[in-house]
């Protein structure tokens, strides 16, 4: 490795569970990772409140589960106060019913418990550099909930052309339809997909295969 090249930025990380040894084994997964630090833990909701105020970790693993406050309580409580936190949701089940809930309230990523060892790493660097992650499990599961409300053809070529990076008003001419209908579209779309924003809104439909590019 040349001296002079700068590193790679450390990727500071808060876990967040109450079992001690899904902590420990946190710890010990990211103990020879060059590139990451866990700079706290936290074992409830309002210890994991207190610790990202005070360390501010580019990203936390949050488990769903708590006995205070769920994992969701506390990610809508981090990202109300922090809009660009990446929070990773620790599930046990791929079909866990709050996994639409968490994708709504913000979440960036989910991971199985039973994978950590295989998957945490490389998912905590996929989050930091802003993409969201859910495994295959999960996503069949988040697909069964949007069968319930699934986007019609127009809406679907509304995604398509936030996709292609198209704005409301060049989707609207695109689609010969009103700009205010392109954002009516879209804000359907987000609820039905249960997303935060649209660039998430496409990520996911891709995911599920709802859309493709």
């Amino acid at each position: 490795m040349n001296p002079h090249e700068p590193s790679a930025p450390t990727i500071n990380v808060l876990a967040v569970d109450d079992h001690p040894v899904l902590l420990d084994g946190i710890v010990l997964a990211l103990s020879d990772e060059p590139d990451m630090a866990l700079v706290a833990q936290a074992t409830d909701g309002s210890s994991a409140i207190a610790q990202f105020r005070l360390h501010r970790p580019d990203v936390t693993l949050m488990d769903l589960q708590m006995p205070d406050m769920s994992g969701i309580d506390v990610l809508r409580v981090i990202r109300h106060e922090f809009p660009a936190a990446r929070v990773i949701m620790l599930a046990t089940h791929p079909g866990d019913s709050q996994v639409t809930t968490a994708l709504k309230a913000g979440a960036a990523g989910f991971l199985l418990k039973g994978m950590l060892r295989k998957d945490l790493r490389n998912t905590i660097r996929a989050v930091y550099s802003g993409r969201l992650v859910i495994p295959p499990e999960v996503v069949l599961a988040v697909a069964q909930h949007v069968t319930d409300g699934p986007l019609s053809a127009q809406e679907i070529d509304v995604l398509k052309g936030v996709a292609r990076g198209r704005g409301d008003k060049e989707i609207g001419a695109d689609l010969q339809i009103a700009e205010d209908a392109v954002r009516l579209h879209l804000k359907n779309i987000l609820v039905k997909l249960q997303t935060q924003d649209r660039g998430d809104a496409v990520l996911l439909a891709l995911k599920i295969g709802i859309l493709e590019v």
